[in-house]
C-alpha cells in the first residue's frame, strides 16, 4: 500500500478549503499545482518502491542466512593454522589498519568466501566468538598455531577454506570443542622453535665473510645449552620485553624447557634449531632471551648478566631477529584431562596432523627462513649491533627500548 506523505495531505486540503470558499492560489497557475501534485506523488510512488525493493532484498539476505543456519548451524571449534609469516604484520588482526596485512585478515577472508560465517561477522570478529591462541610478531611463522571461534560446519570446510587462502597459510586440522572454550585461556603451555646459522655462537672477531665455512664446536653447544639452563623454573622477565615495570606480576613467566639441537647443513650453511616451552611469552621474550646468550657465548657480556636481568634494574638485552621464530605446537593438558574422554569431545592433539605439519614446514617455513637469512643476512647484519648495548651498566632507556620506539610508531602490535 502506498502512503502519501502528510506534507502532500495538508497541500491537497489546502486546496479544497480555498475552493469551497471562492479562493484562487496567486503564487502558481491551476495547470502548475496540478503538475506539482503529480510530481509529488510520482516521487513519493518512487520512494514507496525503492523501500519495498530495498526491504525485499533485506528480508531475501536474512532468509538465505536462516537457510544456511539450519542447514549447517553454528558451532564452536579450533582450527590448525601452519603459515610462514614473511610478509605479514603479525597473527593479530587490526582494525584500521589496511595497509598493516596480517594473517588474520587473509583467514577472515576465506571464512567469508567458503562460506564459513556470514559476511557481517568479518567485520566484528567478537560475533563468531575469535579467539587466537598465541599472537605472533612481524615476519613470525607458525607450524601449530590454533584458533577457536564459531562456524558453519559445511561439507568438505577445510578444502572450501584453503581454496581462498595463499599458499603460505594452510587449514591443517578442525575439531569439536565445548561452547565455553577460549584458545588462549583454555591454553597450558606453547612450544617455539628457533632456526638460526650457527654462525651466531662464532667469536666476535670471526669473519663473518666466510659464513659457509663456520661449523660450532662441541664445547660451544655445550656451553649454549648451559647458559640456557639459567631460564628454566619461574623468574621475573621484565627485562626481556618493553615497558613492563619489575613490580608487574605479569612479568613473571614460567620456562619448563629450552635447549638447542645438533646443527645441520642447509645451503652450504650450517643452522641449529633451538626450542623452547613455556606456559606463555611476552613481547620479544624468546628473542631476547637467545639475543642475551649469544651476547654471552660471543664475549660482548658475562654469564652473571643472566641472573642480574632478573632483579629490579634495567639491564640492556638486545633482541635477535624474528625470522627464525616459529610457533611449533600450543598445549590443552588440563582441557584433554577434563573433557578428552568424556565421549562427546576430542582430545585437541594432533597426531594424524602431523605429516601434513612436517610437509608445509618442509615446503614453506624452512625454505623461507633459510633462503632469507642466506639473502639478506638478518642475523650477521644484528650481530654488528652487539658492541652498541652496554651489559654491564644499569641504564635508564635500552639500545632496543628505543628501537621498540620506531617499531611501534610502524608497526602497532604484536607478541612472540
Amino acid at each position: 500500500m502506498i502512503k502519501i506523505r502528510p506534507l502532500l495531505s495538508v497541500l491537497v486540503n489546502y486546496r479544497q478549503l480555498l475552493a469551497r470558499n471562492g479562493f484562487k492560489l496567486c503564487t502558481m497557475s491551476e495547470e502548475s499545482t496540478d503538475q506539482q501534485t503529480a510530481k509529488l506523488l510520482k516521487r513519493s510512488n518512487e520512494e514507496n518502491e525503492d523501500s519495498a525493493e530495498r526491504a525485499t532484498k533485506r528480508v531475501k539476505a536474512e532468509g538465505e542466512h536462516t537457510e544456511d543456519d539450519k542447514k549447517y548451524p553454528k558451532k564452536k571449534v579450533v582450527l590448525l593454522l601452519a603459515y610462514s609469516g614473511k610478509g605479514y604484520y603479525g597473527m593479530q588482526r587490526n582494525p584500521g589498519n589496511s595497509q598493516f596485512r596480517t594473517i588474520e585478515d587473509d583467514l577472515v577472508i576465506a571464512l567469508v568466501k567458503s562460506g564459513c560465517i556470514p559476511e557481517n561477522h568479518g567485520d566484528d570478529m567478537k560475533k563468531m566468538s575469535f579467539q587466537r591462541c598465541a599472537r605472533t610478531d612481524k615476519g613470525v611463522s607458525a607450524a601449530g598455531q590454533v584458533v577457536s571461534l564459531k562456524i558453519r560446519l559445511i561439507e568438505d570446510i577445510i578444502e572450501k577454506i584453503n581454496e581462498h587462502l595463499p599458499p603460505q597459510i594452510r587449514v591443517l586440522g578442525l575439531k569439536r570443542v565445548t561452547q565455553g572454550f577460549n584458545s588462549k585461556n583454555n591454553c597450558d603451555a606453547r612450544t617455539y622453535s628457533y632456526m638460526l646459522p650457527t654462525v651466531a655462537f662464532s667469536p666476535k672477531d670471526y669473519d663473518t665473510e666466510n659464513i659457509a665455512a663456520f661449523r660450532l664446536e662441541p664445547e660451544t653447544l655445550q656451553k649454549v645449552n648451559q647458559l640456557f639452563t639459567h631460564y628454566k623454573g619461574t623468574h621475573n622477565f621484565h627485562n626481556f620485553t618493553s615497558q613492563k615495570a619489575p613490580s608487574d606480576p605479569s612479568a613473571r613467566r614460567y620456562i619448563t624447557e629450552i635447549s638447542c639441537g645438533e646443527p645441520f647443513v642447509r645451503n652450504t650453511w650450517e643452522f641449529a634449531v633451538i626450542t623452547v616451552r613455556g606456559q606463555s611469552f611476552m613481547l620479544h621474550q624468546i628473542r631476547k632471551m637467545i639475543g642475551l646468550v649469544i651476547a654471552v657465548i660471543k664475549g660482548y657480556a658475562k654469564e652473571q648478566v643472566i641472573e642480574r636481568s632478573w632483579g629490579q634494574e634495567k639491564v640492556d638485552v638486545p633482541k635477535a631477529p624474528g625470522l627464525g621464530l616459529v610457533l611449533e605446537r600450543v598445549h590443552f593438558d588440563r582441557y584433554n584431562k577434563r573433557f578428552g574422554g568424556d565421549g562427546l569431545h576430542e582430545r585437541l592433539e594432533w597426531d594424524r596432523e602431523e605429516e601434513a605439519i612436517k610437509a608445509f614446514k618442509e615446503a614453506h617455513i624452512y625454505p623461507t627462513i633459510i633462503e632469507t637469512e642466506c639473502e639478506e643476512g638478518s642475523m650477521v647484519s644484528w650481530m654488528s649491533t652487539l658492541p652498541i648495548h652496554d651489559f654491564e651498566a644499569t641504564v635508564t632507556e635500552t639500545q632496543d627500548s628505543k628501537d621498540q620506539k620506531q617499531e611501534n610508531a610502524d608497526e602497532g602490535n604484536n607478541s612472540d
